[in-house]
């Protein structure tokens, strides 16, 4: 049970990043992990809505926040493998690129080469921009204080 959760969880890890990244930087990674991509669609990259929800506080009644565009694509390569993917956004090469990388990571002969080429440098790419989010927020921070005030001494 422990590997299938394993799997579960670095399909999930791999997705976030996919998610994450544009379109031709998940193109290079896979021009250059060189692997047998051969594939068909199982679903064609379509676009719709889906409604987002929330709470208040996190455990309030849930409500419709609104809704989100996105993408969804399925694919299936030449070994079986099946890949599926959901982007926000209207981003169809995106899509059907993350489904494609989400198959060849479940390919067990592709998945080190997916890992190296595209997941590795997406994942750099990524925590540098979330520091450079951090480091420009850091710098607008202020620190608030009271004076103590003559009447406040005891």
């Amino acid at each position: 049970m422990q590997l299938n959760e394993d799997l579960v969880a670095g399909r999930r890890a791999a997705m976030k990043i996919l998610a994450n990244s544009d379109a031709s930087s998940i193109e290079r990674g896979l021009v250059a992990a060189d692997c047998d991509a051969r594939f068909v669609d199982l679903r064609a990259p379509e676009v719709g809505l889906v409604m987002l929800r929330g709470r208040i506080g996190g455990n309030g009644a849930p409500f419709n926040v609104g809704e989100a565009t996105v993408t969804r694509a399925a694919v299936q390569l030449a070994s079986g493998e099946q890949g599926h993917a959901y982007v926000l956004g209207r981003d169809t090469k995106k899509a059907r690129l993350a489904a494609l990388c989400d198959a060849l990571w479940q390919a067990k002969a592709s998945r080190d080469s997916i890992e190296r080429h595209v997941l590795a440098p997406l994942r750099a790419a990524l925590e540098l921009r979330l520091q450079q989010g951090r480091e420009r927020t850091a710098a607008t921070k202020v620190d608030f204080f009271t004076l103590v005030r003559g009447e406040d001494e005891q």
